[in-house]
């Protein structure tokens, strides 16, 4: 599955969102606008971007607390997102929730969680919903290395497995759970020797390619919609930010090995591979990046001039009516 050249910029422009909205959410944290906890996505934006292009609003995925690069793939509204990062009424969740807990049922995203692999049995359930409907919708799970080892990584591995559900699982493994290297705490090894002890097909790949990513998530998806059961794609990448910024938490992981994944940056070298094939011209990146810039400085607006929930709003949306 080779994209074209349409795809190929839509690809980089849904790269470049997420590095843009990324960087402007650090800045305001650093600068101590945002509260709370924020996991950054950077380093990682070619696996949300790569298997999302494949999914449309009907078809449903599940996040994690490094999350906002899969509400964008999906089509999340920036300015939404950036309201509940600072806590306004105007989120998503009302500011209630913030930057872990974004979600957009209209759009297929289930949400986030703070919770380390707690979004393998939500996404177990969409996909036998997805089953039930007889639609040919699809499923998807995003999870990092450090959920393999919880035990509803291995049942829902069980379940969807046994039910041939349309559930794509995909781990991206940045090879640290916090400060805890996969190589210390994983004792299969390689992650994807895991998911075949299930019979599902797996295959691991190089999670900083967006084209190669595409590639075998498209492939995925495709026998996912023929009712082919579930697939696992284990994408290796890295993220280049701590497991969450912060002036305080020391960063354990080895120089050397941050250097050489910085040199492996996905955006920069899509860009210049497109820059290269002549897909696009330096005058075309310049005005794919100042429409974005102009996005997410008006999603920053946005919540800069939306209201903080008053008091009374802690009651609401408690039950479902």
């Amino acid at each position: 599955m080779v994209p074209d050249r349409q795809t190929l910029i839509e690809l980089y422009t849904t790269m470049q969102t997420i590095r843009r909205f990324e960087e402007r959410v650090a800045a305001e944290f650093f600068a101590g606008a945002i509260v709370g906890f924020v996991h950054s996505y950077i380093g990682q934006e070619a696996i949300a971007t790569g298997v999302c292009q494949h999914l449309s609003k009907k078809d449903r995925i599940v996040s994690h607390h490094r999350g906002h690069g899969h509400c964008i793939a999906k089509g999340a509204d920036l300015k939404k997102m950036m309201a509940e990062i600072f806590g306004k009424k105007t989120g998503y969740c009302k500011g209630k929730g913030g930057s872990m807990h974004i979600a957009d049922f209209s759009i297929g995203m289930l949400g986030a969680d703070g919770i380390v692999g707690a979004g393998l049995p939500i996404a177990t359930g969409a996909a036998m919903a997805a089953q039930l409907e007889r639609k040919g919708n699809v499923a998807a799970v995003f999870f990092g290395d450090g959920a393999c080892q919880e035990g509803e990584f291995h049942e829902a591995l069980n379940l969807a497995a046994i039910w041939k559900l349309p559930l794509l699982f995909v781990c991206e493994n940045n090879h640290w759970a916090v400060n805890a290297p996969a190589s210390y705490s994983l004792a299969a090894g390689n992650i994807t020797r895991m998911p075949e002890a299930y019979h599902i097909p797996s295959k691991a790949i190089h999670g900083n390619d967006v084209e190669a990513v595409y590639r075998a998530a498209g492939e995925a998806v495709e026998m996912l919609r023929r009712g082919e059961g579930p697939c696992f794609l284990e994408c290796e990448t890295y993220r280049l930010h701590k497991h969450f910024l912060s002036d305080a938490l020391e960063d354990v992981r080895p120089h050397e090995e941050r250097k050489a994944w910085a040199e492996k940056d996905p955006v920069t070298s899509f860009e210049t591979k497109l820059l290269r094939q002549d897909v696009l011209t330096h005058a075309d990146i310049e005005r794919i990046n100042e429409e974005i810039m102009e996005r997410v400085e008006e999603a920053h607006k946005f919540a800069i001039d939306s209201p903080y929930p008053e008091p009374q709003d802690a009651l609401e949306d408690v039950y479902s009516k």
